[in-house]
């Protein structure tokens, strides 16, 4: 067990039992996502790797590495981390490396993916020189959108600084790039997608990019692969995934983060007050959008919340909304059976993925506990924040 990890003393613990706010870690749901994923390895050949960018709460390394092929990283400490607690494949991609950076990363990592031909003819000598064989990839854009809504998230956007266009890559073999010293390509312009938008794209990076396929060992298809989602087809990413590595002869790679975790976890919260305005009556929770679930803002979306319904539909409605002093610090508008009083406690679902790791102690908000369920609705806290946590990060 890691030497960060800390066991509370109590166990066997049901969830209404722990103190809040505290993320909830459902083992039993990790493991059904990770037995989908590894059937598609099983039946493709495929290696899937845990994008640690969504999810990396690395108590749950240990389960996850019995079940895929390794980690991908998105910079050292997500690498490094990988390299300690997983021990398995590990990738890394940034859009830019710092010199001091990549001297470990050819120690830890097996796959170092490059943004930009420069970036590689930057470290290309450490990497040549490294105790290790590492295989070097080049991040392509296939200038392919497929997404609505979100633009923030998509790298095919004009003007995106991620991943190398075909002119671009043209250009820098014309003035001596050794294609042959590249092992592999690399691509990721899904987020939360079907099978449907990864056939597209791929049409995309064939025409752009097929002619150099033939001569690669490996391509990664990236994360946004919403694999485990019920309504997601896997015989057409199957299908995709089969196609690319009979055709060109390719080890293929995806990396979803989503996918591992998806509903996977919750945020259990407290009702701390109501107050109303204008005839809305707002609770405030000892959990914060901004704080502990920033991505209800940056989406934004509405995340789940257990028992309850769109506003209007049930007969109590309420604006949920958290004790930091950000006035749109606002989780959304939820509807109840029953009428909510203070001390109710209240649990948000979907709440492993691209939440521990973005969260934050604006305001002095306390990081909520982390704890894990197990397939008995047994729980035990493995990790608790306090007051040091908050003031150590900043002085």
């Amino acid at each position: 067990m890691s030497q960060y990890i800390w066991i509370s003393p109590e166990a066997g613990m049901k969830i209404n039992e722990l103190r809040t706010p505290c993320y909830v870690i459902d083992e039993g749901k990790l493991t059904e996502n990770l037995l989908i994923l590894n059937g598609v390895m099983q039946r493709t050949g495929a290696r899937i790797l845990l994008a640690q960018k969504a999810f990396s709460a690395f108590y749950e390394y240990p389960l996850i590495g019995r079940y895929l092929s390794g980690t991908t990283a998105s910079g050292l400490f997500e690498a490094r981390l990988a390299h300690e607690e997983m021990g398995k494949e590990n990738h890394v991609f940034c859009p830019a490396f710092l010199p001091q950076e990549m001297d470990e990363l050819v120690e830890i990592c097996d796959h170092i993916v490059f943004n930009s031909v420069s970036q590689y003819l930057l470290h290309r000598d450490k990497i040549e020189k490294a105790d290790k064989k590492i295989s070097v990839g080049l991040r392509i854009n296939p200038e392919c959108s497929t997404q609505e809504g979100h633009e923030i998230y998509d790298p095919c956007a004009p003007g995106s600084r991620l991943g190398i266009t075909r002119e671009a890559l043209d250009k820098a073999i014309k003035n001596g790039l050794d294609l042959s010293r590249i092992e592999g390509f690399h691509f990721h312009t899904l987020c939360e997608q079907d099978s449907d938008a990864l056939e597209t794209t791929l049409a995309a990076v064939e025409e752009k990019f097929g002619d150099l396929l033939y001569g690669l060992k490996w391509l990664n298809m990236g994360g946004g692969h919403h694999i485990t989602r019920a309504d997601y087809d896997i015989e057409r990413l199957e299908k995709c995934i089969m196609h690319m590595r009979d055709k060109y002869d390719l080890e293929i790679y995806l990396e979803p983060g989503e996918a591992v975790a998806l509903d996977a976890g919750y945020l259990e919260t407290t009702v701390l007050d109501i107050v109303e305005n204008n005839g809305i009556k707002i609770l405030i929770l000892d959990t914060s959008a901004a704080c502990h679930m920033p991505d209800v803002l940056e989406m934004p979306y509405r995340p789940p919340l257990m028992d309850s319904g769109e506003p209007g539909e049930k007969k109590y409605t309420y604006r949920l909304s958290s004790c930091t002093c950000l006035a749109g610090d606002v989780i959304g508008d939820y509807s109840f059976d029953r009428e909510i009083k203070t001390g109710d406690r209240l649990c948000f679902c979907d709440m492993a993925i691209y939440s521990m790791v973005k969260n934050n102690t604006f305001n002095g908000m306390p990081l909520p506990d982390i704890a894990v369920m197990d397939e008995n609705n047994d729980c035990k806290v493995i990790r608790r924040f306090e007051y040091e946590d908050f003031k150590c990060r900043l002085s």
